[in-house]
């Protein structure tokens, strides 16, 4: 059957599926997988799929090697990487310029290049294959696995792996509530906050009493909002089938006639990505009225929002969609009850959305199986901060701290020191060293004073000041806040008034007391998420580093030197000259000059005169300059 044909009864889907998975199993070309997501892009990554193509065609090889580019691969460090298969390599920080050896080793002469193998920074040791890289070793990519197989521009790609299946076995095989009892026995649980159990939700829509008519929708919440946390981003940039796939079937499960997108603007490629796979689902009438001929209509649209990190809170996000100022409102009654147009409303993030077709497929039995009692599946984090391997990595709920950072993410680089993790994005707390074998599933981040949240995890080192970090987030989610509630808005800016006071050197021992009343009085009384959690950060470093806001009172110093109004800077005289030999570039770039000396002389500051503005230490090349 043509594959671009309208596909208008299940056994149609099915031919459809058998085709492609067929053409794909019968294709014997190598294969170039190129990952170029976001990041991918930012290196460069389509410029090597233009390099590729012009030395395959110049080499006259062009139809016999199949280029395919794809998302995010998940080891952002690495990127541009190129996967070439049946040889089973991975190549990490490819540029245009190596794909003449490329062609010319591995397509002509079956051989690797060398030169682009992962290396393991401490033994040397290379690695072939991407499974024999210690970044994807202890892994388990339930819901990022795929994005390496397909080109998210084509649906073909998507059916090849299966992709469906789970909306043909739901629509075939199981009534709406066994879908939901099905969810509910798997032990998904939300992935975009708390950790609500996703079959309750499921099942609370499904009882709800819809009005109107009836209707009800579901929601996928691609607001993602957090510094460092670009999980959603890569799944819908790579694979966006698999969320509407997930989307689908909890329409069916629910009784829902219609779902909405709600994703940033500032994703302009997940956009792309996501609106192309809807208006390819529309045009083979796997959208619309009568999907397959079983009687089951649903449609999807996609809403773009201008990026205001409130909107990640449901109600503040359906606020936006009805087309109104995103601001939350309060709770009873839930969406579940009266979310969108007042009408029941099921709202799941990105990754709950992807992991929903493969517990269809596989069964709740084995997803129960992976993770821990409370906590099922698996978790896609955002590794990013003072750690080797920066990228997305999925594991199983459970695996420590220590794991993450240290066999996955490769550890601390420079030989610096682990100091703490921030989890849960800037809502999160901040975990000290001294917790390193805390296994990461929501009641033991809880516990710890954090959150799962969506999963941005930022590791710090040494050189960290934890009270600059408590008053970097805060400065975010005060600047975030819709201002609706007197908690939140006035209660963020109270809390990092204190901060910055203290990080200038003249805070006092009783903004201590103040900062954490001030904190657990806005976690208390706010109205929304994000005023709830905001103090997270302030309550998490005061208690597991009380000791570095006491030094910054006490002693006016910063322990790691972050804080530049407590610094106090000089030159050392013989590193000045015997290094540098006075090359005055200090000097010239001091706007207050503080900075005596000439070509040739011995550098010295004024402390009198010096502003702390730290230009000196930025601008010297031979680490003449002290800070205490």
């Amino acid at each position: 059957m043509e594959p671009t044909a309208i596909i208008r009864t299940v056994q149609n889907l099915e031919m459809v599926l058998e085709f492609e998975a067929h053409k794909r199993k019968t294709d014997t070309r190598p294969v170039l997988t190129v990952s170029a997501g976001t990041c991918g892009r930012a290196r460069g990554s389509l410029q090597v799929v233009e390099a590729l193509d012009a030395e395959l065609t110049k080499a006259k090889l062009r139809s016999q090697v199949n280029i395919r580019v794809t998302g995010c691969h998940g080891f952002c460090e690495a990127e541009p990487n190129v996967i070439i298969q049946p040889h089973d390599l991975f190549y990490q920080k490819v540029e245009p310029k190596h794909a003449e050896a490329i062609v010319e080793e591995t397509i002509r002469r079956n051989a690797p290049v060398d030169s682009l193998l992962y290396r393991d920074p401490a033994t040397g040791e290379a690695s072939r294959g991407e499974n024999d890289i210690p970044f994807y070793k202890k892994q388990q990519r339930v819901v990022l696995g795929d994005n390496a197989l397909l080109d998210p521009t084509r649906i073909q790609d998507f059916l090849a792996i299966g992709g469906y299946r789970a909306l043909i076995k739901v629509l075939t095989e199981l009534t709406p509530d066994k879908t939901v009892e099905e969810i509910a026995l798997a032990g998904l649980r939300g992935r975009g906050g708390a950790g609500f159990p996703t079959g309750l939700k499921w099942q609370l829509v499904r009882n709800a009493a819809g009005s109107n008519g009836g209707e009800k929708y579901v929601v996928c919440n691609a607001d993602e909002g957090d510094p460092g946390a670009y999980m959603d981003r890569s799944l819908l940039e790579g694979n966006p089938h698999r969320v509407l796939e997930g989307m689908m079937v909890g329409g069916y499960a629910i009784g829902a006639g219609a779902g909405y997108i709600y994703v940033r603007n500032e994703y302009p490629l997940a956009v792309k990505h996501v609106t192309l796979a809807v208006d390819e689902l529309r045009a083979r009438g796997l959208l619309g009225t009568n999907i397959l001929g079983t009687g089951f209509s649903f449609d999807i649209f996609v809403k773009r929002g201008a990026g205001a990190f409130v909107c990640g809170e449901e109600t503040a996000l359906l606020s936006s969609i009805e087309g109104r100022i995103g601001e939350p409102r309060p709770r009873p009654p839930y969406p579940a009850q009266s979310g969108l147009w007042g009408r029941p409303t099921c709202i799941n993030n990105v990754e709950t959305w992807a992991n929903v077709a493969s517990i269809i497929n596989r069964g709740a039995k084995w997803y129960s199986g992976i993770g821990t009692a409370t906590s099922k599946g698996t978790k896609v984090f955002s590794l990013v901060g003072k750690i080797r391997n920066t990228g997305l990595v999925e594991v199983p709920m459970g695996m420590t701290l220590k794991d993450i950072i240290y066999d996955v993410g490769g550890g601390i680089p420079g030989g610096k020191a682990f100091k703490a993790v921030q989890t849960g994005g800037p809502s999160g707390g901040c975990i000290p060293k001294e917790k390193i074998d805390l296994p990461i599933h929501y009641e033991s981040l809880a516990e710890a004073g954090s959150m799962m949240g969506s999963g941005g995890m930022v590791i710090m080192d040494e050189d960290t000041c934890m009270v600059d970090v408590a008053r970097y987030f805060l400065s975010f989610t005060r600047d975030e806040s819709c201002g609706k509630c007197t908690p939140c808005r006035e209660g963020t800016q109270a809390m990092l008034d204190i901060l910055t006071r203290i990080t200038e050197g003249q805070g006092t021992e009783d903004d201590l007391v103040l900062l954490e009343s001030l904190a657990r009085s806005t976690r208390d009384t706010a109205l929304c998420g994000l005023g709830k959690t905001a103090p997270n950060p302030v309550l998490s470093t005061l208690r597991y580093f009380r000791d570095e806001y006491e030094t910054h009172i006490r002693r006016k110093k910063c322990p790691a030197h972050v804080c530049r109004q407590l610094n106090l800077y000089s030159i050392d005289p013989r590193l000045c000259l015997e290094n540098g030999r006075g090359c005055d570039v200090c000097r010239r770039n001091c706007a207050s000059e503080a900075i005596s000396g000439g070509l040739n002389q011995a550098h010295a500051i004024d402390p009198a005169k010096c502003t702390k503005c730290g230009v000196c230490v930025d601008v010297c090349r031979f680490d003449a300059v002290r800070v205490e």
